[in-house]
């Protein structure tokens, strides 16, 4: 039942070893997860994917240390803490773009002038330079979310931790923004563990899907994503590896209704 710091050496960014999270007690307890163990590598791109209440999100919540765990260990390499990203952006709508970036710097005690270089970059890494001064209510639901990382981003945070992001938004800019979460994830060779119900998006982005079973959540399969990138998430590599991985997860939704 414990958090650890990995060690510089290790060669893993996150470490998770038979972790378990049981919700409630006695009668009424329910075993949300079941002995996950799970490595993600520094710069590693993986992506979870499962059926409603299969426990990915009670997974990135405890690895972010927004809950505690039942069992077994999480561990994160330094004592880095993650940052978490969801699908709502949850910005402050009386703040505008920038001073929604600036909350996290504010909250680390940056001077004034290094919080505004640093919003300046970040929204430049998000291409939204030019709606420093925008309100959230003046921006398109894609533009919100580009906000809500540059965000997350101001963290700076090895470890990026992603609740289905764009779950909520159109296909169109869903594929914009994963080409842009791609260029950043590049560029600065983050680590991401990302939560998905899309196989396709799944597919389009990871370096390797993680597929969880049905409650009480326990790891049933993973494969490597050997396509080359840049991707298309209409290419026949993609939709093939997505079929496959479809098929696993179908039979097992099959098998827990039953």
């Amino acid at each position: 039942m414990t958090s650890l710091t990995l060690p510089q050496s290790t060669t893993a960014a996150v470490a998770l070893s038979g972790v378990t999270k049981v919700y409630g007690r006695g009668d009424t307890a329910v075993l949300a997860l079941d002995g996950v163990s799970l490595d993600v590598a520094p710069g590693e791109f993986v992506c979870l994917v499962g059926a409603s209440g299969c426990g990915k999100s009670t997974l990135l919540n405890l690895i972010a240390g927004l809950d505690g765990i039942s069992g077994g260990e999480v561990a994160v390499a330094n004592g880095a803490t993650p940052g978490l990203m969801f699908q709502e952006p949850a910005l402050f709508p009386w703040l505008t773009v920038a001073a929604n970036v600036e909350v996290p710097l504010k909250l680390r005690g940056l001077p004034r002038a290094e919080r505004r270089a640093r919003v300046a970059e970040l929204l430049d890494v998000v291409q939204l330079g030019d709606f420093a001064k925008r309100r959230p209510h003046e921006l398109s639901g894609g533009m919100r979310q580009r906000v809500a990382l540059a965000r997350t981003l101001a963290l700076d945070a090895p470890v990026l931790l992603m609740d289905e992001p764009f779950g909520a938004l159109d296909a169109m800019t869903r594929d914009l923004l994963h080409d842009e979460l791609e260029r950043i994830w590049s560029q600065r060779r983050l680590t991401v563990l990302f939560v998905t119900h899309n196989v396709r998006e799944a597919a389009r982005l990871a370096d390797r899907i993680v597929l969880l079973s049905s409650r009480p959540g326990r790891i049933i399969y993973e494969t490597r994503v050997d396509v080359p990138r840049p991707r298309r998430i209409d290419s026949s590599e993609i939709a093939a590896l997505a079929a496959e991985v479809t098929d696993r997860l179908r039979s097992e939704v099959g098998r827990h209704g039953q």
